[in-house]
C-alpha cells in the first residue's frame, strides 16, 4: 500500500492545537499482559493449526491472517465450506457453504490491553466481576471459569460457530456436540477439542512447558487453549511502535499532513468523541448507520436479514443498531469497513461517516464478496425502504462538514496509525504445526 504520507500540492485549512486533555498517553508495557515464551510459542502453533475446527480444515489464521491486515480481506467471510485465503477463497464443492458468516473479521492488533472489557461488534462477550467466572456471554451460567482474559474467552468462541470452525450438523463430533448443545462439560465441543490436543505428544509436551498444573498431572481443559492462543495474540500484534506512538511519546513530530489531520480528528471532526485513547476506541457502542448486507446477525429460523447489533445483547432499544467502536489501529492495511464490510475504500468510510444518513441514502455497494449463491440475497436489506429508514432512524450523531482538503489531512493522520512491526507480526506463520495439518499461508 502506497503512504498516504507525501500530499505534495495540497493546501490545508488552519486547524487549532491539540487539547493537551484530549490527546491520548502514549502505552506503555504495564497496559499489556506478559506471557512466558514458552505459552507464546504453544499459542502460536495452535493458533495456526487446523485441529481446533471440526474438520481440520481451517484454523484461526484463516480469517485472520498478516496478509490482509489480521482479517481476511473481504466484506464477509466464507468459513466452512470454503478452500482459499482471501478475496480468493471460494466454495468447496463438495462441502459447499450454508451462508456466509454474518460480519466482517476484526484485527487482532492490541486485543492483549490489561483493560480490553468487550469484544466482538455486538460486545456479547464482556468483562463481568459480578459472574464466578469473570465474563458476561452468550452461555451465561454455563461458560466455565479458566478463561485468562476477555481476549482468551471470545477467541474460543469460533470454534463453537456452524459456518465458522465446528462444521455443519453431523458432519464430525465437534459440530454434533453443538448442534445438540453440548458445549461445555465431559462431552461438550469444547473438551472434544481439548482431548484431540492432548492426544498429541508435542502439544502435550509444550503444555508442560508452559503450564506446571500440567506438568504436576491435571488434564490439558480448553481453557488452557485459550489462554495460548490469547498469549500469542498479544504478543504477535501488539502495535505500539507507530508515528503516531512516536508523537505520543514525543519522541518524534507527526509529518505536517498528518498533523494537521490530527488536530481535525481530535477537533472539528470529532472523531476522537468514539476513538479516543491510545487505542483510538472507546470500547462502546454506536449508531453510525452502516449499510447491512448479507444474511444479518439472526437465528438459523428467522427469514430477516437485519442486525441489530448492540441491542440482541441488551434487548434495549436504545441499542438498536449499535456496533462496537473499532480501534483504528493499521486501519489502512485492514480493509473491508464496518460491521458487514460494506466499505472496501478507507476514504468513501471516512467521508461516509461525515454524514451517515446521507451516505445511506446514497450508498453504492463495494464490498468484497467471494461469489457464492446464497439463499439470503446479499443486498436484500439496502434495497429496502422500511428497514433503511429503521437503521438511518438510530444515528445520533450530526453531521460534520469537512472539505476534502480536511479529509485528506484525516487520511495521512490514519496512516501515521501503521505499524509495520504489528503488520509483519513477531513470530510469523510457523513451518509447520504438530498435527501435520496444512498451513493458510
Amino acid at each position: 500500500m502506497k503512504s498516504l504520507l507525501p500530499l505534495l500540492g495540497l493546501i490545508f485549512v488552519a486547524a487549532s492545537p491539540i487539547n493537551a486533555e484530549i490527546r491520548p498517553k502514549p502505552l506503555q508495557n504495564s497496559d499489556f499482559t506478559a506471557h512466558s515464551p514458552a505459552e507464546i510459542k504453544l499459542g502460536q502453533l495452535l493458533f495456526w493449526d487446523a485441529e481446533l475446527s471440526g474438520n481440520r480444515n481451517i484454523s484461526c489464521g484463516t480469517c485472520h491472517h498478516p496478509r490482509f491486515g489480521t482479517g481476511d480481506g473481504v466484506s464477509l467471510g466464507m468459513g466452512e465450506g470454503g478452500i482459499g485465503l482471501g478475496p480468493s477463497r471460494h466454495i468447496d464443492a463438495n462441502d459447499p457453504p450454508e451462508q456466509r458468516i454474518p460480519r466482517n473479521a476484526p484485527g487482532l492488533f492490541n486485543l492483549g490491553i490489561t483493560d480490553l472489557r468487550n469484544l466482538f461488534y455486538d460486545g456479547r462477550i464482556e468483562t463481568d466481576s459480578s459472574r464466578a467466572n469473570g465474563f458476561r456471554t452468550p452461555l451465561e451460567d454455563e461458560m466455565v471459569t479458566g478463561f485468562a482474559s476477555v481476549l482468551s474467552a471470545q477467541s474460543m468462541f469460533p470454534v463453537l460457530s456452524p459456518d465458522e470452525m465446528a462444521g455443519h450438523y453431523a458432519e464430525n463430533e465437534i459440530s454434533k456436540a453443538v448442534r445438540t448443545g453440548q458445549l461445555t462439560g465431559p462431552d461438550g465441543a469444547w473438551q472434544r477439542i481439548a482431548v484431540r490436543i492432548s492426544a498429541i505428544p508435542e502439544y502435550r509436551a509444550m503444555f508442560d512447558a508452559a503450564y506446571p498444573e500440567i506438568k504436576a498431572g491435571r488434564a490439558i481443559h480448553f481453557t488452557d487453549i485459550s489462554n495460548a492462543i490469547a498469549a500469542f495474540i498479544t504478543f504477535e500484534w501488539r502495535s505500539d511502535a507507530a508515528p503516531f506512538d512516536a508523537w505520543l511519546r514525543d519522541e518524534a513530530p507527526l509529518p505536517d499532513a498528518a498533523a494537521t489531520g490530527a488536530a481535525l480528528f481530535y477537533g472539528k471532526a470529532g472523531c476522537s468523541d468514539c476513538h479516543s485513547g491510545p487505542l483510538l476506541t472507546d470500547q462502546g457502542f454506536h449508531a453510525m448507520g452502516s449499510p447491512q448486507l448479507g444474511p444479518g446477525k439472526t437465528e438459523r429460523f428467522e427469514t430477516n436479514q437485519r442486525d441489530i447489533g448492540r441491542m440482541r445483547v441488551t434487548n434495549h432499544a436504545e441499542d438498536a443498531y449499535a456496533f462496537r467502536t473499532p480501534s483504528l489501529r493499521n486501519v489502512t492495511a485492514s480493509a473491508p469497513y464496518g460491521h458487514a464490510g460494506a466499505h472496501s475504500d478507507l476514504r468513501a468510510f471516512v467521508e461516509y461517516h461525515l454524514n451517515p444518513a446521507k451516505g445511506l441514502a446514497n450508498y453504492t455497494p463495494q464490498a468484497v464478496l467471494p461469489d457464492f449463491a446464497a439463499d439470503k440475497e446479499d443486498w436484500a436489506i439496502t434495497h429496502d425502504p422500511g428497514e433503511i429508514a429503521a437503521i438511518t432512524a438510530a444515528i445520533k450523531t450530526p453531521p460534520v462538514d469537512l472539505t476534502s482538503a480536511e479529509v485528506t489531512a484525516i487520511m495521512a493522520f490514519l496512516d501515521s496509525l501503521t505499524d509495520p512491526a504489528a503488520l509483519h507480526g513477531r513470530l510469523g506463520i510457523p513451518d509447520k504445526v504438530p498435527s501435520g495439518l496444512t498451513i493458510d499461508r
